[in-house]
């Protein structure tokens, strides 16, 4: 049995993944500040440490006790769309605490650090994008993310410290965050429709994704700490087929056994089109996106339906208000 530390576990990628390492018999400790997830999303095996990984006097004391062998870093604040206009929470919450882990990893000896990045690392490149691509990120979000996919590099080249770099895109499923505005589409779209307003699309809908469903990727990603051929990669990890906005709104309503009424508002500055190459994680890992997005959309609008819609709450504080998309303005539901 392996001591582990899971921050964010209590976010729904997070404990779908702290889930399938209790079932693999390891022990592990969660360390979240429930910004984004719950407490109910918790393993009862589980242990829970309320907290943030910007604390790096936590963070330290956590390590300094546990002596955590290895360590799956899914805490961040993930609405890429939103952070370039909160640079500085950015970066504080999605690279700082990602430096304060490391420095913590470092001096108390884990072996290996399973790291959720993004496809945002790539930014708006050809698809279907592959790790040998040069990462080019357009936007805050994916720019913090690459800075520490590099400083994990850096940390294995002068402190021996393994990695293990997951690039996940457009996850969804049970106990996501049905009332944040800014991310995670699958999940604003549900709780939209339980509360009766339109189905929000930004421009066109035209934009494609591949929508993964989360019980693919997370016990692939727990597995991977314990895979040696695992050992310092990086691997997209997702869905392949894409869809369009417009698409994907149609096929949730239906899950949700509710006519879609749209509103298209005026389009924002994202990367047009984004879907992956799995071949290299197929090829290492026998990783297949098993669950088709109808049925997992169905997995997730039971669970939705079960819990209700969710009030919707704005962003405490945008530091930049220029060019903010004026639906974002707007109050929130």
């Amino acid at each position: 049995m392996n001591r582990i530390l899971v921050t964010g576990g209590a976010g729904f990628i997070g404990s779908h993944v702290v889930d399938a390492l209790i079932e693999m018999g390891q022990d592990v400790t969660v360390l979240d500040d429930l910004s984004g997830g719950a407490r109910e999303n918790l393993h009862p095996r589980a242990g829970f440490v309320l907290g943030s990984v910007t604390d790096h006097q936590l963070v330290r004391s956590l390590f300094q006790v546990a002596k955590f062998s290895h360590v799956f870093h899914l805490a961040a604040y993930a609405a890429e769309g939103l952070s370039s206009f909160i640079k500085r929470f950015n970066y504080n919450n999605n690279l700082i605490g990602s430096v304060n882990l490391l420095n913590a990893a470092i001096t108390y000896g884990a072996k290996r650090v399973v790291f959720t990045s993004s496809i945002a690392v790539y930014g708006s490149q050809p698809c279907p994008m592959t790790e040998e691509m040069i990462p080019m990120p357009v936007d805050s979000y994916g720019i913090a993310k690459y800075a520490v996919e590099r400083e994990l590099a850096v940390c294995q080249q002068m402190f021996g410290l393994e990695y293990v770099i997951f690039r996940p895109h457009n996850v969804f499923g049970e106990r996501q965050n049905l009332g944040d505005r800014y991310r995670n589409v699958v999940g604003i779209f549900m709780n939209q429709l339980m509360k009766g307003d339109p189905l929000t699309i930004f421009g066109d809908g035209e934009q494609t994704r591949a929508f993964t469903y989360v019980g693919d990727v997370a016990p692939v990603i727990a597995r991977s700490a314990f895979v040696p051929q695992a050992r310092n990669q990086i691997f997209n990890i997702g869905a392949d087929q894409p869809l369009t906005v417009n698409h994907l709104s149609q096929l949730v309503a239906e899950a949700m056994g509710v006519p879609a009424v749209v509103r298209h508002v005026p389009s924002r500055e994202e990367v047009h089109h984004a879907y992956c190459s799995h071949a290299k994680i197929e090829a290492l890992l026998g990783y297949a996106a098993k669950t088709p997005v109808s049925e997992g959309l169905r997995r997730m609008a039971a669970w939705a339906k079960a819990h209700g819609a969710r009030q919707t709450a704005s962003f405490g504080e945008i530091e930049i208000l220029k060019n903010l998309p004026s639906v974002w303005l707007e109050k929130a539901s």
